[in-house]
């Protein structure tokens, strides 16, 4: 196996998607979340040709999807020379068996796709090793249905026991590679908690929000530096951090990677260095793509992502992003029907989330066109300043 990255290269190869409406998931829900795992598709190289949805009560422990649906996945998997089945959920080993016997394809899941779009985005040492132990964390319980010979990476002669099967010895070596990575991360780790306090008592702000939503944008617009930025899913991975001065007051501002829902937990648990940043932070800046029709949604995931890795209660500015994008859909006159989100006006959806967002401050921006940008300055130059003088009441020549 190919180290930091997924056996498969997916460029250029055609995709079916696969998920499952469950009883108490709406059809439009379940539409979004293979319209989502289709941009990750995408975002890997992967063309996909058509999705398939089945309501169910519950995912089939066996197969997934129905035998019937399956059936029907297979014939036009067949007949149009598809080269891999993605499935929105996550699949246990013995689903997985079971659906590449029946297919006879490549079967990829939601958690193994969003690994490969990690592992190609993965630049520098640090980052790549929180990919790989990722990676090897998901394949070890998936290795009943692999051979690997990952033996080969230590020489195998004097690595087999006495009857001791291939795949045996292939789960003792992750076993050892996963320790391996892990010691290693906790160096890094020590490393990293050594440069944050190397940083000086400048107060830190962290930009946080859905994966895609323009946080590299407004870091590259604040910063006046060049983060690499891209409409692509988790374009960036590795932690940025820069100096940001607002009229005469400097702050540390770090980028970090964008959360996605059922964002698997091996990455949760390797990236935790850089979700360290968003802990030690003062501030956080919340980006929301307001022009997504399902950015409230995003927004939970984000928020219930953080209270997961962060208990405090930690000031938060809340940037509507995009706002250039935003369609608004007008209702007609004799539609008595409620209005959805995108009958409502920017303006009156200004006004709505102004309400709702009492205890938080609330900016409308575009981040690519710089539109209200000097009130976002000004809403983050206020907030950093209050942090600023509570911990330090006697240096008020800096403001």
């Amino acid at each position: 196996m190919e180290v930091g990255k997924l056996k498969e290269d997916l460029k250029g190869e055609k995709a079916v998607l696969v998920g499952v409406i469950e009883q108490n998931q709406s059809e439009e829900e379940a539409t979004e979340h293979i319209e989502e795992l289709e941009f990750l598709a995408r975002t890997a190289g992967a063309e996909t040709e058509k999705k398939f949805l089945q309501k169910l009560q519950m995912a089939n422990s066996k197969t997934f999807l129905g035998a019937g649906k399956l059936e029907e996945v297979k014939d036009y998997v067949i007949k149009n020379e598809i080269d891999m089945v993605i499935f929105d959920d996550d699949l246990s080993p013995s689903q997985l068996r079971n659906i590449e016997k029946i297919l006879e394809v490549k079967i990829l899941d939601r958690s193994s796709l969003i690994l490969d779009i990690f592992a190609s985005r993965a630049q520098t040492s640090h980052a790549r090793t929180q990919v790989e132990l990722a990676q090897y964390q998901y394949l070890l319980p998936r290795l009943t249905r692999m051979w690997t010979h990952l033996d080969k990476q230590k020489g195998g002669i004097g690595m087999r026991g006495p009857g001791e099967r291939q795949i045996e010895t292939d789960r003792r070596i992750i076993k050892e590679r996963i320790a391996f990575l892990k010691k290693k991360l906790k160096e890094i780790d020590k490393q990293k908690k050594v440069q944050r306090g190397n940083r000086g008592q400048l107060v830190r702000v962290a930009l946080v929000g859905y994966t895609n939503v323009g946080k590299s944008t407004i870091m590259n617009a604040l910063s006046k530096s060049e983060v690499f930025a891209e409409n692509k899913l988790f374009a960036t991975l590795d932690t940025t951090v820069r100096k940001v001065v607002i009229d005469n007051l400097p702050f540390l501002l770090t980028d970090t990677v964008g959360f996605i829902r059922k964002l698997p937990h091996q990455l949760v648990e390797s990236f935790k260095s850089t979700l360290d940043e968003v802990r030690e932070s003062d501030l956080l800046i919340h980006v929301v793509d307001v022009s997504h029709p399902n950015f409230e949604d995003h927004y939970k995931v984000v928020n219930e992502t953080l209270a997961e890795i962060d208990k405090s209660d930690k000031p938060t500015i809340v940037v509507f992003n995009k706002i250039d994008a935003y369609q608004y859909v007008q209702q007609n006159e004799n539609d008595l029907s409620p209005k959805t989100r995108e009958n409502y006006t920017l303006e009156e959806l200004k006004s709505q989330w102004m309400t709702k967002m009492s205890n938080s401050k609330c900016v409308f921006i575009s981040a690519e066109n710089k539109t209200n940008f000097d009130e976002l300055k000004h809403v983050i130059y206020e907030e950093v300043k209050t942090i600023f003088q509570v911990r330090y009441p006697y240096n008020s020549f800096l403001y």
